[in-house]
């Protein structure tokens, strides 16, 4: 934490001075700007209590500021009654115990204390003290709160996010930028972590940007995909379905209110409608369940080039891209390969030389188990999925295994994304 910060709630709720040393109030809160580039947002004024009005104190009319007390440079204040301005943010009552994101762990962290910092002639947010002891201190009598020395625990403003959707007037947003640095599962935490509004708002950050905003739903579980599906129309949650992987639209898919599952359904894109009513007739604890009908194939004969550039051409989520299937002149499974090996292969060599062959492969209506054994046995991180006639109609990952595996309550027991 700098040197010669001063704690919010040691000047929230202090005597307003004039600059004779006369009471003309009291400190309600703190007005600060968190709309501008600054990195430390500057406090602008203060929000004084003064004969039963709230006024507006501005910066330029402040002498000093410091624990139990605030001055102002005159003796004469602007009485009108204090209204916010677009941007303006009040530290004690929008942020001071309120919870933030702290971007560098993807953690929601609480605001035990706000600090304030004086820098080049200014103050400016410091940061905030999450730590219980901070909780705790604004609850004793000024009297026994101490010095302003170090709190136990500092995190810097410009690691934090500020939720402020709850603002008034200003409502300003989180930054989408910051946000979408986070990996969609680290946004799911997030979301399941926060308060309803809260998820809502994050949710609103990411939604700027479409894909982003379907890959954090896949990550969600199924109670807060519910949650913030709900209030949205038919055609809202087609637009994010129609986005997501198939597997897991599929499954989003049947846990919305039955009443609307087909109207949804109905308005998604004619090839998603196929992969999904596909996926719907598999039981969900067969091979057919799990497997996403996404996946990249070529023919055996084809060479290295060929295969790349097929795989670069697919829309197929990068993550999703472990292993490209071969199939002989019949369409019938004959190989596979993985993405390392055509990294490390003669981009003109053929994929016939260097494919394994008869590689594994299970039924749609293979168990679970089946599966995990297959990929155990082979070391697999996808296993792929043929039909009868041994051709491939899907592909099972590793993750889609594993999430199945893991207890229901695995994130909660884990750990959710609040410190």
């Amino acid at each position: 934490m700098p040197d010669g910060v001063l704690h919010l709630s040691s000047l929230a709720g202090s005597p307003l001075l004039d600059s004779a040393g006369e009471r003309l109030g009291r400190v309600d809160d703190v007005v600060a700007r968190l709309d501008l580039a600054d990195p430390l947002p500057p406090v602008i004024g203060l929000r004084a209590s003064i004969g039963g009005r709230l006024l507006f104190v501005p910066a330029n009319g402040i002498d000093r500021l410091e624990a139990g007390s605030a001055h102002t440079s005159t003796t004469k204040l602007n009485l009108a009654q204090f209204e916010r301005r677009p941007g303006e943010v009040l530290l004690r009552s929008d942020v001071l115990g309120h919870s933030l994101i702290n971007v560098n762990t993807a953690r929601l962290v609480r605001a035990g204390e706000v600090e304030l910092t004086h820098e080049d002639g200014a103050w400016r947010v410091a940061g905030i003290d999450p730590s219980l002891g901070a909780r705790f201190r604004r609850l004793l009598p000024r009297r026994l709160r101490g010095d302003e020395g170090g709190h136990e625990e500092f995190v810097p403003w410009p690691e934090l996010e500020p939720f402020v959707g709850h603002v008034p007037t200003s409502r300003l947003r989180l930054a989408h930028r910051r946000i979408a640095q986070l990996h969609p599962a680290q946004i799911a935490d997030l979301v399941e972590a926060a308060s309803h509004e809260e998820g809502e708002e994050i949710l609103e950050a990411v939604g700027q940007d479409k894909e982003l905003e379907a890959d954090v739903f896949e990550e969600l579980d199924d109670e807060h995909q519910l949650e913030f599906l709900d209030q949205r129309t038919d055609r809202e949650i087609a637009a994010v379905l129609s986005r997501m992987a198939s597997d897991d639209a599929a499954d989003l898919l049947l846990e919305i209110k039955q009443e609307r599952r087909l109207p949804v359904l109905d308005m998604l894109p004619p090839a998603k409608q196929r992969k999904i009513k596909g996926l719907l007739g598999y039981n969900p604890s067969t091979a057919g369940g799990v497997m996403s009908p996404d996946f990249v194939v070529v023919s055996r004969d084809a060479t290295v080039s060929t295969a790349v550039a097929a795989a670069r051409a697919h829309d197929i989520a990068p993550e999703s891209l472990h292993t490209i299937l071969l199939t002989d002149p019949e369409g019938l499974l004959s190989g596979m390969i993985t993405a390392g090996e055509l990294l490390r292969a003669d981009p003109e060599q053929t994929l016939d030389a260097i494919a394994e062959n008869s590689p594994p492969s299970v039924g749609a209506e293979a168990e679970v188990p089946e599966v995990a054994r297959l990929m155990t046995d082979y070391n697999l991180v996808s296993l792929p999925v043929v039909d009868g006639d041994d051709r491939p109609i899907g592909i099972v990952s590793v993750d889609d295994i594993l999430e199945l595996m893991l207890p229901d309550d695995w994130r909660r027991r884990y750990g959710l994304a609040r410190e």
